[in-house]
């Protein structure tokens, strides 16, 4: 429940004294499992403890939407239904509690087709201290591995925790399990069977966002599909680079971060590509010397077996990178509206959707070799900056879920309804 220095940069180590309470505390915890949930229903891990009361508040309000809810990731859940898991400080979330810690879990909810919005949202995982921002890969066996930073019962300041779950939710390897004690921010993607969990460690205070700090380092760790570690490769390793983002093709992964710059405002967006069945790391330098912090997203397009990278430079600058897999740019367009902080890519047969900072949804049309943009069309939903996703819903439509401070926002999006991207916002072509 703690506000934690990791993941971003967060106000958090003056909260020192509930964790130590915390802590007294967890050590009278016990499970309590849901042996009785009803078949098909996701098995929920909660806790019961006898808390001590909350301590006089200090700081009530961060001024950080993340405090509300932070990550979200979507799984095939049969039937032509999906998972959404979101961690949030309640549902609807309220935020930090009065002492400024953080009171994340992980939430599951059912998107069913013709549906408007989630339902049956239930809470999947739940412990003292936050579990965010969750992130979500799933195999071609339907088996799906939930991780996040996890502020409970851990010996370093969080710890980066993982389980792996079947398609129905019934557990394989269930939380809680350690990628890594110290571990934070990580995200994870599917290659092949193998999940690929691509996460920082340890932390460094000053510099980055409002100086509060940056990651010391970016790895990988390789997990068979009953959650068993196969590698362990480090990426950047006790250096000022963290926030790694993932996409995973049948054969490889791609991996994005961002590099500190001393002195500057702005981040390098590294990039490379990971082979999970021989560990062969491929470092292949910058793909934007000054980004905006985390402000990029990345997809693999199957399709067209390409990856994109969305970002935005420190000019308010969108680009938009076509990756091929071995890691070449095969196209790139860079005088793009302004992406969104943390929203992921809607991916559709050829074409991508991504939000975009002024409240629209930008379509772009992919070939191997190419992008163009297809169109744009208003949101009828804020988009968040701690989360969104979307995936195709029917009759070719998208539905996006966005993360917000007061929930979950939800719409269905129709392509046939984008307009052309105004000339003022200075289309351009591909290179």
């Amino acid at each position: 429940m703690m506000v934690r220095s990791f993941g971003l940069p967060r106000p958090a180590r003056q909260h020192a004294a509930p964790r130590v309470a915390a802590r007294l505390a967890a050590a009278a915890i016990f499970c309590v499992c849901c042996n009785a949930a009803p078949a098909g229903a996701p098995v929920v891990h909660t806790v019961t403890i006898d808390a001590p009361a909350e301590p006089p508040a200090r700081q009530k309000d961060t001024g950080d939407p993340r405090r509300f809810m932070h990550g979200i990731g979507v799984a095939d859940a049969g039937d032509g239904r999906r998972w959404v898991f979101f961690s949030s400080s309640g549902t609807p979330p309220r935020g930090a509690m009065r002492n400024g810690s953080w009171p994340h879990d992980v939430y599951v909810g059912e998107w069913r087709p013709g549906q408007p919005g989630l339902t049956h949202v239930r809470t999947f995982i739940s412990r003292p201290e936050a579990q965010e921002p969750v992130s979500i890969a799933q195999n071609g066996r339907g088996d799906i591995f939930v991780t996040f930073e996890d502020g409970w019962n851990t010996p370093e300041e969080v710890s980066q925790r993982y389980g792996v779950y079947r398609r129905n939710l019934k557990p394989v390897k269930p939380y809680p399990n350690d990628v890594e004690a110290g571990g934070h921010s990580g995200h994870v993607a599917t290659v092949g069977e193998r999940f690929v969990v691509f996460y920082s460690a340890d932390w460094i205070d000053g510099g980055g966002v409002d100086n509060l700090g940056t990651g010391n380092g970016v790895y990988v760790k390789t997990y068979n599909a009953e959650g068993r570690v196969l590698n362990h490769v480090p990426v950047a390793s006790h250096r000022r680079e963290w926030w790694p983002v993932i996409a995973g093709s049948p054969h490889r992964a791609l991996l994005i971060w961002q590099k500190y710059i001393e002195g500057s405002t702005d981040a390098t967006l590294e990039y490379a590509m990971f082979d999970p069945v021989t560990a062969k790391l491929e470092r292949l330098g910058p793909l934007n010397d000054a980004i905006q912090y985390y402000v990029y997203s990345s997809a693999y397009v199957p399709a067209i077996d390409r990856f994109i990278v969305v970002t935005t430079t420190a000019h308010n600058r969108g680009i938009a990178m076509l990756i091929d897999p071995a890691g070449h740019r095969a196209a790139t367009l860079d005088c793009l509206p302004a992406s969104v902080r943390e929203s992921g890519i809607g991916v559709d047969g050829t074409h991508v959707y991504v939000p975009t900072r002024d409240g629209r949804l930008l379509t772009l049309a992919l070939s191997p070799t190419g992008m163009s943009v297809s169109g744009v069309q208003r949101s009828p939903i804020p988009w968040g900056s701690t989360g969104i996703a979307g995936f195709p819903a029917r009759g070719g439509t998208m539905h996006f879920v966005s993360l917000t401070p007061s929930g979950t926002r939800e719409a269905d999006f129709d392509p046939a309804r984008d307009t052309p991207l105004p000339t003022a916002d200075a289309q351009c072509p591909t290179h």
